[in-house]
């Protein structure tokens, strides 16, 4: 089948008018160390923002000749794209939104190489040091506004789901937009649109023109969650544990709705973080929604953390379910807290520098199968310690799911296998089996082949 595709040119709008010889040599250097397959890939899937598609060899395999190149002109930089996908422009110009995406893209992939990997000032083998590093990301991006009373609410959930779950989404964005709060997502379609959407409705009936829709994404994931039209901050982190951490950083509450395997795997990453005892008396309040048909899966969440990480990660949550209105009053009552803590501890609103996260937490996790037959599952350790390994079981079945270099693995050498103790791994396996039963694996209509086995 051939997609329709439209060769053009495209200007930057402020920052990024002029690049030096070098950042141009980088971002068009197809070698392995090179950064032109990430921009091109991350480009593309910008591009592509509109497209019911989760896959992202599939998107790559879409559009073949798609090529994006910089031209260097007297008047600054232009990007010149072949083969892109048409659905990004209306008669021959690109939408505003796609090309502000298109160019932090940019932004961001350039910061990264040149300014963190290759400066000896950021020691990333150190916590302090991602920390600091995920803190310049986000300050480079504009993301990290001062003098503001904490207001973000960051909500998680799945790109397959429902359209009751997607509508009650909104309806909770609608409730948090008319309290006056701002909505950061994954910035994918789904649970992370929707917010967004009745957000942005609540916020034109109150007259706020400043509302902020933050996307924070990853060039690993973004081909299979292109940022959705709303978002109008975008951020691209290198790698899944530094988008994760930007969430906790500059979130204040966190709302999970129904979501698959990669929402399970944001609610462990949060709870490991929670769970170290350094953050016992820090408030981060974190909710779980859904409309009244989603009890049994946040039942079965609920389960699967009782079993794993016992009553203490459950004490940390609270479920409300098929009350919008409930859950925006509530995120009110806890904004507050968090508002109060910050200003006793002197911590900053925009970023959470007091949140203790742990290092097995920030460092970056490759999910090849020798690494996801090493994961470290049983329950004769700390809790924030399983929750980690946890964290990176559901990591490994995120890429195995959407990633394109995993896909190709695992269709060159099979499925991750993952080992650990019966008490881990039953749930473990039940809660998948579950994620598979209620089509939360792909988007609808599209047969799920899984991608690990559980070995007892």
């Amino acid at each position: 089948m051939k997609y329709d595709v439209v060769d053009a040119r495209v200007s930057p709008e402020g920052r990024l008018r002029v690049l030096s010889k070098a950042e141009i040599h980088r971002l068009l250097d197809h070698s392995e160390g090179g950064l032109y397959p990430v921009f091109r890939n991350s480009a593309l899937a910008v591009l592509n923002s509109g497209s019911f598609l989760d896959d992202g060899k599939e998107l790559l395999e879409r559009y073949p000749d798609f090529d994006i190149k910089i031209v260097q002109e007297q008047r600054g930089i232009q990007l010149q794209l072949r083969g892109a996908p048409a659905i990004a422009f209306v008669d021959g110009e690109m939408i505003r939104g796609i090309r502000e995406h298109l160019f932090s893209v940019l932004r961001d992939i350039l910061f990264v190489a040149n300014d963190l990997v290759d400066n000896p000032s950021f020691d990333l083998s150190t916590t302090e040091g991602l920390t600091d590093a995920v803190f310049h990301i986000l300050r480079n991006a504009n993301l990290l506004l001062p003098r503001i009373e904490p207001n973000l609410v960051v909500c998680w959930g799945g790109h397959s789901i429902s359209r009751e779950e997607y509508d009650y989404s909104k309806s909770v964005g609608y409730q948090i937009g008319l309290r006056g709060f701002n909505i950061c997502t994954g910035c994918g379609p789904g649970a992370m649109k929707g917010p967004m959407k009745g957000a942005t409705i609540a916020h034109s009936k109150q007259r706020i023109k400043n509302g902020r829709y933050i996307g924070i994404s990853e060039p690993g994931i973004i081909a299979a969650e292109s940022p959705n039209p709303i978002v109008n901050e975008l951020v691209v982190c290198p790698d899944i544990e530094k988008r994760l951490e930007a969430f906790v950083r500059v979130g204040h509450v966190v709302v999970v709705f129904p979501g698959g395997v990669g929402t399970a795997e944001e609610i462990l990453y949060l709870l490991g973080i929670l769970l170290h005892p350094d953050n016992a008396e820090v408030p981060f309040p974190l909710i779980f929604t859904g409309p009244a048909s989603a009890a049994a899966y946040f039942q079965q969440i609920d389960a699967f953390i009782g079993v794993t990480l016992g009553e203490a990660a459950r004490k940390r949550y609270t479920i409300i379910l098929d009350d919008p209105a409930a859950v925006a009053q509530r995120i009110a009552v806890e904004m507050k807290a968090v508002s109060a803590f910050r200003k006793e501890s002197k911590d900053a609103y925009y970023f959470n520098w007091s949140l203790k996260i742990p290092h097995e937490l920030q460092q970056p996790f490759k999910p090849t199968h020798e690494a996801m037959r090493q994961l470290d599952l049983h329950l004769n350790q700390d809790k924030h310690k399983l929750a980690a390994s946890l964290r990176r079981a559901f990591s490994g079945v995120v890429a195995g799911n959407v990633k394109a270099d995993t896909l190709t693995a695992i269709q060159q050498y099979g499925p991750f296998d993952i080992h650990g103790d019966e008490s881990v791994l039953k749930p473990l396996d039940e809660l998948l089996q579950g994620f598979v039963r209620q089509g939360r694996m792909k988007l609808p209509g599209k047969a799920y082949v899984p991608c690990y086995r559980v070995v007892v």
